[in-house]
């Protein structure tokens, strides 16, 4: 199990494999690491880090962990997930595109070309299998082209609009 985990900012990609014989084996950004973990209570767990005990206290409704009375802000993110996946590609870096998730009908332009739109904006709705589907700006920045008109059939992976 890869897991990519954002504590006070910092980022770490964090692999967990368990071995034939049951034992667990981690690397932290590429480095073997050497923990032995137990849950003591719930939201408890006793680390055995290179040979050091911590004691980590999880608050998951404020995204927390307390170790030693000092809080730690942790962001847990499965690479494997769609929502990641999308997060990653909503980098700042060149046009994106939105594309059509699934067979359908436009059946709304949001956001016409030239207009600015912020972050997870809805651009283009389309419905499929009778329920409408808002299809967001994977970034900030100006809706370059918009490809698809009201009324037509799109398919899979067609590209709807791109966003500079």
């Amino acid at each position: 199990m890869t897991f990519d985990v954002t504590v006070n900012g910092r980022d770490y990609r964090v692999e967990l494999n368990q071995d034939a014989a049951g034992q667990w084996k981690s690397r932290i950004n590429q480095q073997d690491v050497e923990v032995d973990a137990s849950s003591t209570l719930d939201g408890v767990v006793s680390l055995l880090i290179g040979g050091q005990s911590y004691e980590v206290i999880a608050n998951p409704a404020q995204q927390q962990f307390a170790i030693r009375g000092e809080r730690y802000a942790v962001e847990l993110k499965d690479p494997r997930s769609l929502r990641t996946r999308r997060a990653r590609a909503g980098g700042e870096q060149g046009p994106k595109k939105i594309v059509a998730p699934m067979p359908g009908k436009v059946v709304r332009i949001v956001a016409a070309a030239g207009s600015e739109v912020e972050h997870g904006a809805g651009v283009v709705v389309i419905e499929a299998m009778k329920m409408q589907n808002e299809l967001k700006s994977p970034k900030k920045g100006k809706v370059a082209k918009v490809l698809a008109s009201v009324g037509a059939a799109v398919n899979a992976g067609d590209v709807l609009a791109i966003i500079e």
